[in-house]
């Protein structure tokens, strides 16, 4: 797979077991710690990334607010997005839905699974 992937986790071991997982398949892989985190980078970056993976649960910025923002913008209105978290609640993934989310994927997860998922989005 060719493309960008900003994965936004306040875990670093989340973050490095996804951003390995995603690698392994070609993907470039931007990390960031939280959703301010994440605005921070996407508007450093030369180009936009192509999508984003993001836990819901985070300080400053939580998953809900950043994907809220990203779907105001222009650039990242169609970007896919999949969240990754570890709330399994039928509400959470509503709210998701309902923010802008094109997936959700619940913690634990396997490297397989999230790498069928992200492949959707790159066929």
């Amino acid at each position: 797979m060719k493309g960008t992937i900003l994965v936004v986790d306040d875990s670093p071991t989340v973050v490095k077991f996804v951003s390995f997982s995603l690698k392994s398949t070609g993907l470039k892989v931007v990390t960031a710690s939280d959703g301010m985190d994440a605005m921070e980078k996407i508007s450093s970056l030369d180009k936009s990334v192509d999508m984003i993976i993001t836990d819901l649960n985070m300080p400053n910025m939580d998953g809900y607010e950043l994907i809220s923002s990203l779907r105001q913008s222009e650039e990242y209105s169609d970007t896919p997005i999949i969240i990754l978290s570890s709330e399994e609640d039928a509400a959470d993934k509503a709210l998701g839905s309902e923010v802008g989310a094109n997936s959700y994927l619940t913690k634990p997860f396997v490297s397989k699974v999230l790498i069928e998922e992200v492949s959707k989005y790159f066929e």
